[in-house]
């Protein structure tokens, strides 16, 4: 678990309470009545499913509303199921008649507060209500401005602001980047709900056992939501008011602890304070102009990403965490590799994962989808342009999309590892980061001498392929392949493959090797030197665990 830290006094500057009546946005006051009739009516996650069906359920989850729209149709005169009536409100945008909706809500008190509006003889939604489940099987709902649901096709210009990224980055959950630059239209300030990066970070973020946790660039308080589940407290930052307000209406339809919101760019609003966990997705697309406060950060190329990183080990706690999602500029003549690691600040280990990388022809292809330029081919033409020459002033020829975990450490050596992995994983994720730095601790501490010492397990998920031509008695490799967390593979030698068969938790390393060095017929000390890398090797990427350490 994570370690935690005391809560203290320390003065918070930047607190603030959104003026929710002047953002046009509901009254949480009595949200509770609210979210007892979306349970009775089952507007749950699960009910949701189960009224759409997987294929309408997932669409409308990609922002996409026509099979949606089909599975709530009702003929005339006829009274539709609750559910049915609450998601063409919340969900589809439409005018529900009046007496639909008073037969599922608490009509007058969501008039009342500005939940809805009235529209003759029938009510609309002002806000996003959106069923999401829990990690704990917890029925919460995520409010966010109408139409901006993650995903959707049309493009920011219609309406709907999703980000079509590919693989799971980009949901623009409102950062805290520079303000927006002048003449942004309102639009820019629009806050998004849950899309699929949202949901990655949540799945990555480390389990908690008490302490206080920073969510840094809220958006609609989906971070908050998780966060406030298990932390003892929790702040939620933003440099967007609305965005601010709607994670207030998130925490308080959902039942959640309140959060303490406070308004300001990356880390001012929490100066001098510390945090057992800090968790952002923050506005990281690497944009010619800061158009959308969602997305664009205000800073040239990733430096928003890069400042986060760097400035984080100020506010972490000993042990702490911080966790993001990132863009990262491949430029022209060095390593990506290098030049991320190169974020990292002193006294933090680091693991940066990279996950899907672009061209900057690809790249600007999909912001500019995401904020619907396409709707205008002068426009589009123009904007791809100013896009590509800014790449071609920063020497940038792709774009990297990925993870940053840092944790704060007082070793002397610490570790960062920086690694390329597009292939599938298991989420959640949580448990494996914390596992992945425990790890790192244990090597760094045992020399190869210790190491030869300690008696390993196999992990439980770890299976074995052989790979080789049909009918031939040796295999021409074998593969050890993990089936949790990262899903990772290694290939094998004879003496790793049966080093790692023969970890059960009762031998020492050592033992083991002269017993497998007897069987090849090969020389006990040399296959003893030359073998601790791979031992390392193995037990980095959580192959082998030790079950006890060598005697100190």
């Amino acid at each position: 678990m994570v370690p935690v830290s005391a809560t203290d006094d320390l003065p918070r500057p930047g607190r603030t309470r959104p003026d929710l009546s002047r953002l046009g946005l509901p009254r949480p006051g009595r949200a509770a009545g609210l979210r007892a009739a979306l349970l009775a009516a089952d507007f749950t996650a699960d009910g949701l499913l189960e009224l759409l069906g997987a294929p309408a359920y997932a669409a409308l989850a990609r922002g996409e509303t026509v099979p949606a729209e089909r599975a709530t149709r009702w003929p005339p005169g006829g009274t539709p199921p609750a559910s049915a009536t609450l998601t063409r409100l919340f969900l589809l945008q439409h005018a529900v008649p009046r007496a639909h909706a008073e037969a599922v809500l608490p009509l007058a008190a969501c008039l009342a507060d500005g939940w809805l509006r009235a529209d003759g003889e029938a009510v609309r939604a002002v806000v996003d209500v959106r069923p999401y489940g829990g990690p704990a099987g917890q029925d919460w709902w995520i409010v966010s401005d109408l139409g901006c649901a993650v995903g959707g096709a049309a493009g920011a210009a219609a309406g709907a602001y999703g980000d079509g990224a590919p693989g799971a980055y980009g949901d623009g959950a409102s950062g805290n980047g520079a303000p927006p630059a002048a003449g942004t239209t309102p639009a820019a300030g629009l806050v998004l709900g849950v899309g699929g990066a949202s949901t990655t970070l949540a799945g990555l973020t480390v389990p908690l056992d008490g302490g206080r946790v920073l969510d840094l660039g809220t958006g609609s308080g989906i971070q908050a939501l998780h966060a406030g589940a298990r932390a003892d407290a929790v702040t939620a930052t933003d440099v967007n008011p609305r965005a601010l307000a709607c994670a207030r209406l998130t925490l308080a339809l959902s039942g959640a602890r309140d959060a303490d919101l406070r308004a300001g760019s990356l880390f001012e609003p929490v100066a001098g304070e510390r945090y057992d966990l800090i968790v952002s997705n923050p506005p990281f697309v690497i944009s010619p102009a800061a158009r959308l406060t969602y997305r664009d950060g205000g800073m040239a190329g990733d430096e928003l990403c890069r400042t986060l990183v760097r400035e984080a080990a100020d506010h972490l706690a000993d042990g702490g965490y911080c966790q993001l999602l990132a863009n990262w500029q491949h430029v022209e003549d060095e390593d990506w590799r290098e030049r991320v690691a190169g974020w990292v600040p002193p006294g933090c280990d680091a693991w940066i994962v990279q996950r899907e990388v672009q061209d900057v022809t690809q790249y600007a292809e999909l912001w500019l989808r995401d904020a619907g330029d396409h709707a205008d081919r002068a426009a589009y033409a123009a904007r791809y342009d100013d896009w590509l020459d800014a790449f071609a002033a920063a020497r940038t020829r792709a774009v990297g999309f990925g993870w940053i975990t840092l944790r704060r450490t007082d070793a002397a050596d610490p570790a960062v590892t920086v690694e390329d992995w597009p292939h599938a994983v298991e989420q959640p994720l949580g448990e494996a980061v914390v596992e992945h730095f425990a790890r790192q601790d244990f090597l760094r501490r045992n020399d190869d001498a210790a190491l030869l010492a300690t008696t390993f397990r196999l992990a439980d998920d770890v299976v074995q392929e052989q790979v080789g031509r049909p009918g031939e008695e040796d295999p021409e490799h074998v593969v050890l392949r993990r089936q949790r967390g990262m899903l990772r593979a290694q290939r094998a030698d004879t003496v790793a493959a049966g080093f790692a068969g023969a970890c059960d938790g009762t031998l020492p390393a050592g033992v083991i090797l002269d017993a497998i060095a007897q069987v090849l017929e090969e020389d006990p000390a040399a296959l003893r030197e030359r073998t601790p890398g791979v031992i390392r090797l193995l037990v980095e990427q959580g192959f082998l665990a030790p079950v006890q350490a060598a005697p100190s």
